[in-house]
């Protein structure tokens, strides 16, 4: 069992969490006392905006490029900046090599093929005190923290490179749209697996969604296998005027 602590945002979690696409909104005060739970894995969960509506199959088939099937197979470890290791607190981050085992769909006209594998960056842990080799797990709150062996369903989108005003540039990558597009899907199925550093079972992950005020994907299918995502998406229809809009917005800072 993993305890879930809320912690205070700081600028190395901000910068790792926009790496896998999601602003950090805030981060909130610590969750009630773990009592006897003293042995249990923490990890502290941060709250996030997402970029793109996540929610729906709507959602999906508005905003994302493609919905892959994907398997966490191994991590990489991302040292600290040096500003953090001076100051003794920040982010150790991670990148997770995804392979990418089925295409469930595709928009048409979607700029980039859906890839074979994908260089993920995720969260990884909070050190303190300059103590990095004592560091707790970090995840996004309702997200997956996409940990090795297990299986996900991600609705991604291809973001070109970006070269902003100021001279900053942003390597073209792959993001998810945000909290709803990333579910967990071991075994096929939808809601089993790992979420938020967490591993529960389809069955504990349908009662859960039965209280969020928003059913989407996840919580309308959990329970469900990769023929219910298709046949959503299939039934599903898109925002038209907002794929304009998004396409426009990315269109704003090109590299050329």
């Amino acid at each position: 069992m993993s305890i879930r602590t809320r912690i205070a945002a700081t600028a190395g979690i901000i910068a790792a969490a926009s790496a896998v696409g999601i602003a950090v909104a805030a981060l909130a005060a610590p969750a009630a006392d773990p009592g006897d739970e003293a042995a249990a894995e923490e990890v502290l969960l941060g709250q996030g905006s997402d970029l793109y509506p996540s929610t729906t199959a709507d959602d999906w088939v508005t905003y994302a490029d493609h919905v892959v099937v994907v398997e966490a197979v191994s991590e990489a470890t991302i040292t600290p900046t040096a500003a953090e290791l001076e100051r003794g607190e920040g982010v150790i981050g991670r990148t997770v090599s995804l392979a990418i085992e089925e295409v469930l769909w595709s928009r048409e006209g979607a700029p980039v093929a859906a890839p074979s594998t994908w260089q993920y960056s995720a969260l990884g842990w909070h050190f303190n005190e300059g103590d990095t080799t004592d560091a707790v797990e970090m995840a996004l709150a309702d997200f997956p923290r996409v940990e090795v062996g297990h299986q996900y369903v991600m609705a991604i989108r291809w973001q070109a490179a970006i070269c902003d005003d100021d001279g900053e540039f942003t390597r073209a990558q792959w993001l998810g749209l945000g909290e709803g597009s990333e579910i967990p899907y071991d075994g096929g199925t939808i809601g089993n697996g790992e979420s938020e550093g967490t591993v529960q079972d389809a069955t504990a992950f349908a009662a859960d969604a039965e209280d969020e005020v928003d059913q989407g994907v996840e919580e309308i299918l959990a329970g469900q296998g990769a023929d219910a995502i298709v046949s959503a998406l299939a039934d599903a229809t898109a925002d038209t005027a907002a794929q304009a809009e998004a396409a426009e917005f990315a269109a704003m800072s090109p590299c050329v």
